[in-house]
């Protein structure tokens, strides 16, 4: 595991425990010699782990659409910057570069990205691990939901289990480091790999 793709808010939130797992994400990203791939920003959550990972010593990849870096929301003082046309190429050229995933809190954008790349694994199209932080407990009612939603039909078990949880970022990287892929795990232990 060499890069981590960080999908975060653009806004810092209310609480300054977001700021500082920010920070915790890290740290822990550069001592383990990660580096960090996001959605190149310089602004709210996205701006401050960046500045962070950078600050220690680290490596960050940031891509950003044309169209953001025209607004000036664009980190200029990356590692490396990829702008590319529009948001599908950002999410699939960050996930392309990356070899786990990990969702801080965040809103609808975050949302949407944390879903794709699980629709992605549900598809198998990829195995790489995917992660919450889950600071404070932001994410217990969309995990709720999606037991609900595997409840009811509509989400099977063992893809309700490509979703890892921690509200830690060193037990959450240490979860996605030793992470056997689904489908994988389902193959061992039917005897059939």
């Amino acid at each position: 595991m060499k890069a981590i793709c960080v999908y975060c808010g653009s806004s810092p939130g209310i609480s300054p425990d977001y700021t500082l797992a920010a920070k915790q994400l890290a740290a822990q990203l550069v001592s383990l010699d990660l580096r960090l791939v996001y959605g190149g920003g310089n602004v709210g959550l996205m701006g401050i782990i960046a500045d962070e990972v950078l600050r220690l010593g680290g490596k960050v990849t940031g891509v950003i659409p044309q169209a953001l870096m025209d607004k000036e929301v664009g980190h200029t003082s990356l590692t490396e910057l990829h702008i590319v046309d529009n948001m599908h190429q950002r999410k699939a050229l960050m996930e392309k570069l990356s070899d786990a995933f990990i969702a801080m809190p965040g809103g609808i954008g975050t949302l949407e990205e944390l879903f794709e790349v699980m629709t992605w694994a549900q598809l198998g199209f990829h195995e790489k691990p995917i992660g919450l932080l889950n600071v404070n407990g932001f994410y217990d009612g969309l995990l709720q939901f999606l037991q609900h939603t595997s409840e009811q039909g509509f989400l099977r078990s063992n893809h309700l289990d490509i979703l890892l949880s921690e509200s830690n970022p060193k037990q959450l990287l240490h979860q996605l480091q030793t992470y056997v892929p689904v489908y994988t795990r389902k193959w061992v232990e039917s005897g059939d790999l």
